[in-house]
């Protein structure tokens, strides 16, 4: 490593840190000088005054100096040693529960205490818990000139280390040989009012004393700014890197000739919407071309996004092409199963399934005929991309409701029909819609359409929010509904992420509802069931032969049943905007009136009022996402566990996310005029490459 390259020192260069302590900040993901002061701190402790005893309050964290008064050893409660200090306005008292027989020898009386921390009530008045203290000389300052940076830590690690370490690396990194390289343009960072990379760093691990905690606390210094700014703008130019990487490699061109696709259209029992023809007339000038369409298609529930896929698929069968279907959820890979069967059944084109849940001869021999190539259209779940998985000839890869796989597991799809320097089209669809920015933060590696029409004759639901009191008059309304004929569905939520626990619930409230409703046929559905006892439900439920469908949130998305017009919502405060809305597009697929009741549970919180009016007040599914992401926050709404989801160790997407809205331009500034900076940004902020576009995919969204 040369001297010019100080921040790419490993951390054991730092006198004070051997091998254990650098294991232990291998832990937090610190493994040279620059992970260090990229490691910032999650608060601050103002030790820059002192305050008067007198002053202080229950809650307050202080720094306080005072002379010992005397050292007691209470005899009730638990085993404990009590300092009590002052100064000229008033007495405080120190206790600590872990002390030695040496501490109680220095705290003798007379001694002067600097003491530092937060403040409590106890059995007599104003007191520290275990407050940080030292002993102070003559001529000692107890005040330092700066915020005290308080850092993530992890076991066998202590502040006072890491502390250290950081003061180190500041020196070695911003010493006049050792700069750490500024890579954001002079020009961004002057049109956005940032700092530089040395001020900001400087600023946030050694605050000035102008700073105050609480300005440090609120995630508006523009020191914190440029620097998620700056993350932020790295993975958006990664995601670019990986789609101009893939649009490199070679794709079959797909084509669908004019006769064929009437044939098929023209025995559908709908026609088109306008939206729907010219996502279409998007996908077949992607597929026609002999690179890889990348391309996600939004629509709102019932907007017909399927349809759409299924147009694409006849399109690569017809040109000699398998295509792979993939579904999140067995009950959505099924729903999809019976329409691709149904829509294709004229065209003597098999449809085949692939789930976990396939075992012995049927998947050998589906295995077999995906190998070789007289399985042309395959539907399945992640069981798709397992290893013993292999395809003929893969032209389309079409992904349904992106948002619950990871981008890896995209690749690896991907990966299956990789031959002859030859790549399939992917197409992602979700029902989920996505607000603009966050589109550009997690999909700018995919071109976007969008179905913005409902179908014809579709009637708007109508929401209503009723209290859990009236829960009695919500089930008589069940039996009301199904005397006329009409189907209904009930949902169950719970706010534990326990599947057990929310399929007992189900079983529970199906339970309790049968006993209630003697003359309604209930039928039950939940994640747990098996495939073909799940199945089996549902299709009673589809043809009519059950009147009230109890279910979890596993019918959130893929069950079609048009007449099905109501829809109860147990706990619905529980839950995401975007997800009652998905949960509600089960209902008003038909011309009907429909249904939707939101049962939550009193006292609604501000919150909860706030989003079940919003979900009262409009069907629309994009207005919703809008409107989820500003009660809300991006965190929730994507997901914080979800797969793939990118590990940002700076930004934050709740508290960043007004910093997205700039991010394009910013990146498009910097591949134009700075294209020498996108590489050791990549390298900071990913440790990805921009020669091994693949490999950096995969870094950006590792878990």
């Amino acid at each position: 490593m040369t001297q010019r390259e100080p921040a790419q020192l490993p951390v054991t260069r730092l006198t004070g840190i051997g091998s254990q302590t650098a294991a232990r900040l291998q832990k937090l993901g610190i493994h040279t000088l620059q992970d260090l002061l990229f490691h910032l701190p999650q608060r601050y402790q103002d030790r820059t005054r002192v305050s008067a005893i007198a002053s202080l309050a229950p809650g307050m964290t202080a720094l306080v100096c005072g002379q010992v008064e005397y050292v007691d050893t209470p005899q009730r409660g638990r085993n404990s040693v009590i300092c009590r200090i002052g100064d000229a306005s008033g007495l405080l008292s120190l206790r600590f529960f872990h002390f030695s027989v040496q501490q109680i020898q220095q705290l003798k009386p007379g001694t002067q205490l600097s003491c530092f921390g937060d403040l409590r009530m106890g059995f007599n008045g104003l007191e520290m818990v275990h407050p940080e203290y030292r002993i102070l000389h003559a001529g000692d300052d107890p005040t330092e000139t700066s915020l005290t940076p308080v850092y993530p830590l992890t076991e066998g690690l202590a502040q006072s280390t890491l502390r250290k370490a950081v003061t180190q690396a500041l020196e070695l990194c911003f010493s006049d040989t050792g700069a750490l390289k500024d890579w954001l343009p002079a020009a961004i960072r002057q049109q956005y009012d940032y700092p530089t990379l040395t001020e900001a760093l400087l600023t946030l691990h050694s605050p000035p004393p102008t700073l105050s905690a609480e300005s440090l606390a609120n995630g508006k210094l523009p020191a914190l700014k440029r620097l998620a700014f700056e993350e932020f703008l790295t993975h958006h130019l990664a995601l670019l890197l990986g789609k101009q990487h893939y649009k490199t490699w070679q794709a079959p061109a797909l084509t669908l000739n004019d006769a064929a696709k009437q044939r098929f259209l023209a025995e559908l029992p709908f026609r088109l919407t306008a939206a729907q023809q010219r996502v279409i007339a998007e996908i077949e000038a992607d597929c026609g071309q002999t690179h890889p369409m990348l391309r996600l298609v939004q629509g709102d529930v019932g907007s017909g996004k399927t349809l759409v896929a299924a147009l694409a698929a006849l399109a690569a069968l017809n040109s000699g092409f398998q295509v792979a279907l993939m579904a999140p959820t067995e009950l959505l890979a099924e729903q999809h199963f019976r329409n691709f069967s149904q829509w294709f059944a004229h065209t003597g084109l098999p449809v085949f399934f692939l789930s976990g849940q396939i075992k012995g001869k049927a998947r050998a021999g589906t295995l077999e005929a995906m190998a070789n190539g007289s399985a042309g259209l395959v539907i399945g779940t992640h069981a798709l991309f397992q290893d013993s998985v292999n395809f003929h000839k893969l032209g389309l890869v079409i992904i349904d409701e992106q948002h619950r796989f990871g981008v890896q597991q995209r690749l690896a799809l991907r990966a299956k029909g990789q031959t002859e320097g030859k790549v399939p089209h992917q197409l992602v669809m979700t029902a989920t819609p996505i607000p603009r920015t966050l589109a550009m933060l997690q999909y700018s590696d995919l071109d976007i359409s969008v179905i913005d029409e409902l179908p014809p004759g579709r009637t708007p639901v109508t929401t209503s929010v009723i209290p859990s009191e009236r829960r009695a008059e919500v089930i008589a309304r069940i039996s009301l509904w199904a005397g006329q004929k009409r189907q209904a569905y009930w949902v169950c939520t719970l706010i534990e992420e326990s599947e057990q626990l929310q399929c007992e619930a189900a079983e529970n409230t199906a339970r309790y509802l049968q006993e209630t409703l003697p003359g309604v046929r209930i039928g039950l559905v939940h994640g747990r069931m098996k495939a073909a006892d799940k199945d089996a439900v549902m299709q009673a439920f589809k043809q009519g032969e059950c009147d009230l469908l109890v279910a979890t949130t596993v019918i959130e998305v893929g069950v079609d049943v048009p007449n099905a017009g109501l829809m109860i919502i147990e706990n619905p405060e529980r839950l995401g905007l975007s997800q009652l809305h998905q949960l509600r597009g089960r209902v008003g697929r038909g011309s009907l009136e429909s249904y939707c009741l939101l049962l939550y549970q009193a006292p609604l919180s501000e919150s909860g009022r706030q989003r079940l009016g919003i979900l009262r007040e409009s069907n629309d599914g994009f207005v919703i996402a809008e409107k989820d992401l500003e009660l809300r926050g991006p965190g929730e709404i994507i997901g914080n566990r979800q797969t793939g989801q990118i590990p940002f160790k700076i930004a934050d997407l709740n508290r960043d996310r007004e910093l997205l809205e700039h991010v394009q331009a910013a990146a498009q500034l910097i591949c134009r005029d700075h294209p020498e900076t996108v590489q050791p940004l990549l390298r900071r902020w990913t440790g990805g490459s921009l020669q091994n576009p693949d490999d950096l995919f995969h870094t950006v969204y590792s878990p």
